[in-house]
């Protein structure tokens, strides 16, 4: 076995432009690590290894011919090029394909097939990414459990939603993946698959073709190994030209330290791990302080029940056709919890929960006047042993209201040997400046894993 399946994305489409490689040797790479992987790991929902093939033959055909990725016209800008030509990526199971069926994690739409790609996925493939499959989702992108184990052991919870595009990057089944968040189910198993986890300021990334949670909330998610990948695959979805991660010096980054609101649902080495991080963050020339709770927005604390409301109430009003003709088919945990608070939740409930969101959005803008990043915890520790759940969603729910760009960073390892991440959060629209952010943490802090 060759050691392409190691690569970064970056890595991948350097080595294809310079002939070192092809797009098949690195999708054969890639195919003999999930064939070593996926039994125990068991992240896809549908993969076919001859069509994974044929698309990368169809890649490495298309240069050999001198042709470039097709545009209507060429007084368009074609920004992406390509830029993942060659590139293994995985999608969710609640993001549509035409070449491939998408199930949204419940057997009421098994074999259901798109007529047409996501938005996100034709990005991707006019990029020339080589698209594996759909990776495992929980059912209708909600809490409760698919198949996916941990990468790390298979006995814990990969967690969720998007449990099997996580799953994949960790156990380097592919180099990237694409999920989504509407509360924690980007940033959440990242963290517990030891990989790089992004949730975009929300609106960044077009969602159409993407089956709606709450669109007041829902955003797509990515994971790699590397924030380069990371921000590679954000500008090709984006559609905006591709460019590097912005060079920046830890020294004089103002990180805030924002761990009291969740801190006492962190075990005991987690929290070390935080204040480790803020340490090393400290002593490298950061400007680290802990955020006094009066620079919080004043309705802070309400954050989570509002997102209960308005998530759970767009939620129900989008299964409708599901609740009326397979209500059987509906895990009793969905019916009990995000449908019936969904449909036992007044508009006016609910208009009052956006609103107050909104509020909050606003006063946050100007809380990050004082700071570059804020640092949060990802989860409360290593991933929990069990598949009944896919862990705590407290320590997201609030940053995913405020509409906040966020990265897990798989900086640590808990008392078992399995990851801990932390995670960062900036301002709305602050993305690149969170990246580069983010590299000069990971120089710094060093990751302890």
């Amino acid at each position: 076995m060759n050691h392409l399946h190691t690569f970064s994305a970056t890595e991948i489409v350097a080595a294809i432009a310079s002939g070192k490689t092809s797009a098949q040797a690195v999708a054969e790479a890639y195919l003999e690590q999930i064939a070593i992987r996926e039994p125990e790991v068991q992240a896809w929902q549908y993969l076919d290894h001859d069509q994974v093939l044929q698309q990368a033959r169809t890649i490495d055909a298309q240069h050999a011919n001198g042709a470039s990725a097709q545009t209507p016209s060429t007084s368009y800008p074609n920004f992406s090029g390509h830029a993942l030509r060659g590139v293994p990526i995985g999608f969710k199971d609640i993001i549509d394909t035409a070449d491939m069926p998408t199930e949204y994690g419940t057997p009421i739409h098994r074999g259901h097939r798109p007529k047409i790609d996501a938005a996100c996925v034709a990005l991707t493939k006019h990029a020339q990414a080589n698209v594996f499959g759909k990776t495992v989702t929980t059912e209708f992108a909600n809490r409760f459990p698919g198949k996916t184990r941990n990468p790390f052991d298979p006995a814990r919870t990969p967690g969720g939603s998007s449990s099997g595009s996580a799953a994949a990057v960790g156990a380097g089944m592919v180099p990237l993946a694409v999920g989504t968040q509407t509360t924690s189910s980007t940033i959440r198993p990242a963290s517990f698959c030891g990989v790089i986890g992004y949730r975009p300021t929300w609106g960044d990334m077009r969602c159409h073709g993407v089956m709606e949670a709450s669109a007041s909330l829902d955003s797509l998610g990515l994971f790699a190994h590397t924030v380069d990948d990371i921000s590679l695959l954000r500008d090709v979805i984006v559609g905006v030209p591709v460019a590097s991660v912005p060079e920046r010096d830890v020294k004089g980054l103002r990180v805030g330290v924002a761990h009291q609101t969740v801190w006492n649902q962190c075990d005991a080495s987690t929290q070390a791990a935080l204040q480790d991080c803020a340490d090393r963050l400290a002593t490298a020339g950061a400007t680290v302080s802990v955020v006094p709770d009066t620079a919080f927005p004043v309705d802070f604390g309400l954050l989570e029940d509002a997102h209960r409301w308005v998530s759970s109430y767009e939620f129900a009003r989008n299964r409708r056709w599901e609740i009326d003709h397979h209500w059987d088919a509906i895990s009793t945990f969905l019916r009990e919890n995000r449908i019936h608070d969904g449909l036992t939740c007044s508009f006016e409930t609910y208009q009052a929960a956006r609103s107050l969101l909104e509020r909050c959005r606003l006063q946050m803008d100007r809380l990050f006047a004082e700071y570059d990043v804020l640092q949060v915890p990802a989860a409360g520790g290593e991933a929990p042993i069990g598949l009944s759940s896919t862990g705590n969603i407290v320590f997201c729910t609030s940053w995913s209201a405020l509409h906040v760009p966020a990265l897990s960073l798989p900086l640590y390892q808990g008392p078992n040997g399995l990851p801990v991440g932390v995670q960062f959060v900036a301002k709305r629209g602050n993305d690149q400046a969170l990246f580069a952010a983010a590299k000069a943490i990971m120089q710094a802090a060093g990751q302890r894993r």
